[in-house]
């Protein structure tokens, strides 16, 4: 640890910080993500479909008022980061927030957090294969392919790119953030140029009065607001990857705080502005679910394949999703595999140094997502993503429990802070997991999605309870090496 970051530590009563405890799932990975792939997992983290496709509906119940409810979302998705950046300047590890949970708040910590995180990425790869599959549709060459054919291939592209290694996964991650990110500034600036120049906009003048015409900011009032803040949550889905991949770059302590502290004004930037720039342009009554907001407005000025152009990006936004899924899992599994409160299997590696045990487990959850999508396929969509959502809920409210547990061995001299740190500790975390779990009991005014979603909470509990009970003996009692294997 450098001179600052000692110097900027609250000074140890009496006693010396204890050292750093190992993590015997961070053996054996290379260090070949670069800081260029960290940056970008961390943009790709923070836009995904819930902006390039959620933003239509969620504009059509909330309104312009929208735009308020990504940004309150994402300045609290903002501290959760920055905690967790926070404890990887501390400890970095693959493990991510199951290591530090394991740290501070035992195995039990580690056990539910890195289940719920499987829950959520397991379920959210059903739900990006199955967005795969309808985008395809989309183009008629498609057509005549059923969709549970198209969620089965998409699967298994992105389940060959990640056992290949770790450097490719980056690589794609990378690129496909570029494409994301490209893309929403062309269209931001076409945005800008018609509010400027006040191009008529479908029989719509763009500008404040496009807003205020068309009953304000909230048009129909605060509760579908509320409402969707649910999906404005999971929308931010995928920030936490940025820990996960601390474990494979060579200099974490200056590739994370970089990437982490951009993470602020890109949200500003991209969610906020993008969807505010959308309610100048067109009355929320406009938007619909069933197409993205920005094909809406292009298809209204007349750009030509403007739903051709759109509709790749969302394609490439539910593939970008569904690779870090199976990256994320891998590595959390692995973790927990190797302190036994995950399937053994889980915790081999290939010649790669790709943990496959768990992106196959993973992989295998999905395939009952192609079931959903052979059987039920106009539900199978909104069946996983509202199990996906208590998963990183969960996961957020437990990085921030680790947070103040971490924050108050460090009073104590157990441990040390780095320099980087989250500010306004404690109060920031008490805040940050109070809005969490608001958004969990607000979820109650929703009768058609939120309240069913609430209801598997029981279910849920009933499961972790009894998968704890079937594994505690062997917790903390398998050997360190065995299930690592490389050269297999």
């Amino acid at each position: 640890m450098s001179k600052d970051a000692v110097s900027s530590a609250p000074a140890a009563p009496h006693t010396s910080a204890a050292p750093r405890p190992a993590d015997a799932g961070d053996a054996g990975y290379s260090k070949d993500l670069k800081a260029r792939h960290v940056n970008m997992i961390a943009i790709g983290g923070a836009i995904g479909t819930g902006l390039f496709l959620g933003a239509g509906g969620r504009l059509n119940n909330a309104g312009p008022a929208l735009a308020l409810a990504y940004l309150v979302c994402g300045v609290f998705a903002f501290f959760v980061v920055r905690a967790l950046g926070e404890l990887v300047l501390y400890r970095p590890s693959s493990g991510s927030f199951v290591s530090y949970a394991r740290e501070f708040l035992g195995e039990k910590g580690a056990y539910v957090s890195g289940w719920m995180y499987f829950l959520n990425w397991s379920t959210t790869g059903i739900a990006d294969i199955t967005a795969i599959a309808l985008y395809t549709h989309y183009w008629s060459t498609f057509t005549d392919i059923p969709q549970w054919v198209l969620a089965l291939i998409a699967l298994a592209v992105v389940l060959v790119v990640n056992l290949i290694s770790v450097k490719i996964f980056g690589e794609l991650e990378f690129w496909f953030a570029i494409i994301k990110v490209v893309t929403l500034i062309v269209f931001m600036l076409i945005g800008i140029f018609l509010l400027v120049t006040q191009q008529d906009v479908g029989g719509q003048t763009p500008g404040i009065d496009v807003i205020t015409d068309n009953g304000g900011v909230f048009p129909h009032g605060i509760m579908p607001v509320v409402i969707v803040l649910q999906g404005v949550v999971f929308a931010y889905a995928a920030l936490e990857l940025v820990g996960v991949t601390a474990g494979e770059t060579a200099e974490p302590e200056k590739v994370v705080p970089r990437a982490v502290n951009s993470i602020m004004w890109r949200v500003g930037l991209f969610y906020v502005g993008s969807v505010a720039l959308l309610a100048l342009l067109l009355p929320g009554s406009f938007y619909s679910a069933d197409e993205s907001p920005f094909v809406t407005v292009l298809s209204r000025i007349g750009v030509p394949a403007a739903g051709d152009v759109m509709n790749l990006v969302v394609l490439t936004a539910a593939m970008s999703s569904l690779n870090s899924g199976l990256y994320s899992t891998g590595r959390i599994l692995r973790s927990m595999a190797m302190a036994g409160s995950a399937p053994k299997f889980t915790a081999r590696m290939n010649r790669s140094q790709v943990p496959y045990g768990g992106i196959l487990l993973t992989c295998g959850v999905c395939v009952l997502g192609v079931g959903l999508n052979a059987f039920v396929p106009s539900q199978a969509f909104e069946i996983v993503l509202n199990v996906a959502s208590l998963g990183i809920i969960s996961t957020w409210v437990i990085i921030m429990i680790c947070h103040l547990v971490f924050v108050r061995r460090a009073r104590e001299g157990l441990v040390e802070r780095p320099s980087f740190r989250l500010f306004g500790s404690p109060v920031t975390e008490i805040v940050t997991i109070a809005f969490l779990l608001g958004v969990l009991v607000l979820m109650w005014n929703d009768p058609e999605i939120g309240r069913r979603t609430l209801l598997l909470i029981p279910l849920i509990a009933v499961l972790l309870v009894a998968g704890w009970y079937g594994i505690r003996n062997r917790v903390g009692r398998q050997p360190e090496q065995e299930p690592a294997e490389p050269g297999k």
